[in-house]
């Protein structure tokens, strides 16, 4: 990780130490990682949805676009992750039959499970103007930030 990526995972773990809720924690992380990141185009999370668990609702998000509000999890990339489990990374998203289009502008994506009690909790999203973005040190990164909502989680 860079010395940038240290300083804001930091401050994320920091504030979830103190935070009220895991939406206020995903709320901050979702905003600060739009801000600070200039590659971070939206960034955002998809909750299992309690009410039919074979479907994502978006949650809070940060970012130039409106995304889709519910994605099956047998569809698009998003629930590619959840249903595999594994972090999911696509550095050109027109050459990936299963990228489902919240806008026409993404080039690349990253789809991070996050886990509460060994469940499927939630997802970090992060979509990116620009091919290639999420290369090693981003992953790592983008699975740190995914690592502080999971901890928050297991306090639960």
């Amino acid at each position: 990780m860079t010395p940038a990526h240290k300083e804001l995972l930091r401050e994320l773990q920091n504030y979830a130490q103190t935070a009220p809720t895991v939406a206020s924690v995903m709320e901050r992380m979702a905003k600060r990682l739009h801000e600070q990141m200039t590659r971070y185009n939206w960034t955002g999370f998809y909750l299992v949805d309690p009410a039919d668990p074979g479907y994502l609702v978006v949650g809070p998000f940060a970012g130039s676009f409106t995304p889709k509000s519910r994605i099956p999890l047998n569809s698009g990339l998003c629930g590619a992750a959840a249903t595999s489990g594994q972090v999911v990374v696509v550095q050109d998203v027109s050459k990936d039959p299963r990228y489902l289009a919240g806008s026409s502008l993404v080039k690349s994506e990253i789809v991070v499970p996050i886990y509460g009690k060994k469940k499927l909790a939630a997802e970090l999203d992060i979509n990116s103007y620009f091919a290639e973005t999420f290369v090693r040190t981003e992953r790592v990164f983008v699975e740190a930030c995914a690592n502080v909502i999971a901890n928050y989680l297991a306090k639960q």
